[in-house]
């Protein structure tokens, strides 16, 4: 509901199932991880996370690589790309700093996501691989991203509108 705060441990208690990874706080893990289940990180990472289920980031936890999983929950920061097949969800203290392919997209009041989103179409079932060479797989949609927060709308005058707009557009546009 609107206007109530969510708690965050429920939500990943009943999505993650069974946890069969633990990175605990402190722990510092470099290189490539690779989990067959759900995983859970509450320390660093200096590498590629793949996960076939869900990957759980705590609000300690942090990421330096690509995150390829089913789901996502991110409490912690990211910096570098995710391709997630199903729900990313950023959690209101989560930071993500990279490109995003994913079918649901969740930012919560006070997530913070900086890069490109890319939406893929339920109905493909596979998204591109990182790095990989083609721009865009087929069926993909431009669905909107949900938002937990309202994003106020400055006002501009149309004068202020064309200020960066090149001199010919200028000379076109409508005069307030």
């Amino acid at each position: 509901m609107l206007g109530k705060a969510r708690k965050d441990t429920p939500a990943i208690t009943e999505t993650s199932g069974k946890i069969s990874t633990i990175i605990g706080p402190g722990a510092v893990f470099d290189g490539n991880l690779s989990a067959p289940e759900t995983i859970r990180i509450d320390g660093t990472i200096n590498g590629n996370c793949v996960c076939k289920q869900t990957l759980i980031l705590g609000s300690e936890g942090r990421i330096k690589g690509n995150i390829t999983a089913q789901n996502v929950m991110i409490s912690g920061r990211v910096d570098g790309d995710l391709i997630v097949h199903e729900k990313l969800e950023v959690l209101s203290t989560g930071k993500v700093i990279g490109n995003v392919t994913t079918r649901s997209l969740i930012v919560d009041d006070g997530g913070c996501f900086d890069g490109r989103c890319t939406m893929t179409d339920p109905a493909s079932s596979s998204a591109p691989m990182i790095g990989s060479a083609s721009a865009e797989p087929a069926g993909i949609l431009r669905p909107a991203v949900l938002l937990r927060r309202a994003v106020p709308m400055p006002e501009r005058s149309a004068e202020q509108s064309c200020r960066n707009l090149p001199r010919w557009k200028r000379d076109t546009a409508p005069a307030a």
